[in-house]
Order: C-alpha cells, then structure tokens, then sequence
C-alpha cells in the first residue's frame, strides 16, 4: 500500500472560497460535468464565475446547453461567463495589454511564427494558457475562475511552466511575468486543483499518482479529490440472502409464476448492484489510503441517466453543495 501524499501540510482553505480552480482527472470521469457543476454553483451563489474549457472540445456548450464558446468569454446563465482557450489569441491578448500593439493587423506575423516558437520553446502554450488565467485573477474581472484543465497526463506540466521558465530566465520581462503567475498559483488562499476520478482501479491509480506529482512538481496545493459516481447502499445483508435464495431455480419459477413472467433479470441486476458496490469501496478505502488525510475529499452520487445537458449538470451542482455545505 503507497503512502498517502503529504504535500499538504499548508493551511486547507475551502474548495470555492479560493479564486483560481483547476478541475482534472482521467479521462472519461466525467471532469468537464463537475468543473460545469462547481462553476453553476458558485455562480448561483451569487459569485461572478469564468468557466474556461482548456480543450476546447465543445463539450462545455453542450453540457450547459448554449451556444459555441469562443476566447471571448461570454455569459451563458446569471453571473456564469464561459470562454474557450484559445493559445494564439491568448498571445494576441499579451502583446496588446503588454507591449501596446493595438492593431491586431501589426503583429500578424508574429502570431504566423507563433506554432514555430511553441514549438522550439517547450512551456510556451502552457505559459500562455495558465498566464490567462492568472491575468483574469490578478485584474480582479471574477470572483472565482473555474479551468476544466487537460486530463491528468497532461496538468503538471502545465502547473509547473512557470518554476520551468524561472529556472532558466534570471531576469527581465518573461521572468518579472512569469514571478505573477507564480505568485498567484503558490497561494493556497487563491489557486487550488480539484481531482476528478471514480471508484475503479485506473482512475484511483492515476488520482494517487497526480497527486504526489502535484505536490512534487509544483506550487499548486491539492484542494480536493472529488469521487464521481459512487453507487448508493441499495440492499443490506438481509437482503442479499434473499436475493440468493430467490435465484434458486425452483424458487425462481415459482416466482416467475407468481409475477407472470420471467424475474431473473430483475434479480441479476440486484446482484450486480451488490457485486459493483462491493467492488467500489474496496477502490474507495484504497484511495483514501492513498492520499493526504487533510485532503477533503467529495462524493458525487451515480446518476441513472445518460444525458449531459443543464438538468444534469443542476443535479451535479446541488449534489456537489450538499457536499460543500453550501
């Protein structure tokens, strides 16, 4: 059994009492649906909220049932504004507010030459991307910016662009920015990630392991692991016996008599219910092994249901205040 991650040993602040909030997990653990929820949330409690979806897939719009988002954040629901990031218009946005280039038309062959330096200088779309942020932070336009940030593969070294550059650049504009950004991520009162995952193998493995890579290899504290999917208690012990003396055959064909028709399938879903339950909180005990005590850590009930739109993004939001107290 590893041993929990002890990175945390800051003072824990509230999950959104903070202003800069990263939301990631492995994917396929519903992320993109809790960082929607957390930003509805806070939004309907009266905080202006910047919902920024950092792959900019689309599935943000559909989830909160709005049109397509753009850079340009615009407001979808009262207080709840979403953009999409986009790099080259993220340095667009730079070189305005920072070099005075007011015309977009003046640095067009800046931006033509801008996949060749990206290229030729790791860290510069993840300097662009968490400098974004930070900005909107920093300036003060949100009380809270929710990011729906890469999958785990891919978050760390986004978090960590900013100790990179300094490591290498001693002085000057880069460094006099990237010295900001760092203060505002390395501000447990201010910038916090949020771990997504489910009670199965693969996403406890990779939650444990982001976790001590979170706390290693960058400034950013560990705000919350939020477990997505968890099944309710449906049957007690009781119960189960009887389920396994219904499925007896000859009590089963009685049964299917009595019902006039055939009830195993009712009852292997029963056992099914049983069987993954079980199964999931032997993942969960783990988990909570796995990480820092000090760690909240949330849980988001499993919904019957297969659409995504606003009314399940509502159900997650109150499931996730129930969670916060709030």
């Amino acid at each position: 059994m590893p041993r929990p991650v002890t990175g945390a040993a800051r003072p824990m602040v509230g999950l959104l009492d903070r202003r800069l909030l990263f939301v990631t997990g492995k994917g396929g653990v519903g992320k993109t649906t809790v960082a929607a929820a957390l930003a509805l949330h806070a939004a309907e409690h009266g905080r202006r909220t910047l919902l920024c979806e950092v792959d900019a897939k689309g599935d943000v719009a559909a989830y909160l049932e709005t049109g397509p988002t753009s850079f340009a954040a615009r407001e979808v629901q009262p207080s709840l504004w979403v953009m999409s990031m986009d790099t080259e218009a993220s340095l667009r946005e730079y070189l305005r507010l920072n070099l005075r280039i007011p015309v977009v038309g003046r640095i067009g062959p800046l931006a033509k030459a801008f996949d060749f330096v990206a290229t030729a200088a790791p860290g510069v779309r993840e300097i662009l991307t968490v400098g974004k942020f930070c900005y909107e932070v920093r300036e003060r336009h949100y009380d809270l910016v929710v990011v729906d940030a890469p999958a785990t593969g891919h978050i760390v070294g986004q978090l960590s662009a900013p100790q990179a550059i300094n490591e290498l650049v001693k002085v000057g504009l880069i460094r006099s920015q990237t010295d900001w950004m760092l203060d505002i991520l390395s501000d447990p009162a201010t910038t916090g990630v949020a771990i997504v995952t489910t009670p199965e193998e693969m996403p406890v493995n990779e939650t444990i392991e982001l976790a001590g890579r979170v706390a290693a290899e960058t400034t950013v504290q560990l705000a919350s692991v939020i477990v997505n999917r968890v099944l309710p208690e449906l049957f007690g012990r009781s119960e189960e016996e009887v389920f396994t003396e219904l499925c007896r055959p000859e009590v089963s064909a009685e049964l299917g008599r009595l019902v006039q028709g055939d009830a195993s399938p009712v009852l292997d879903a029963a056992r099914l219910a049983v069987t993954l339950r079980r199964t999931r909180a032997a993942h969960l005990e783990r988990l909570r092994a796995g990480i820092d005590p000090a760690v909240p850590m949330l849980y988001l009930p499993f919904l019957f249901t297969r659409l995504h739109g606003l009314r399940t993004i509502r159900q997650v939001a109150r499931s996730l205040g129930e969670e916060l107290g709030s």
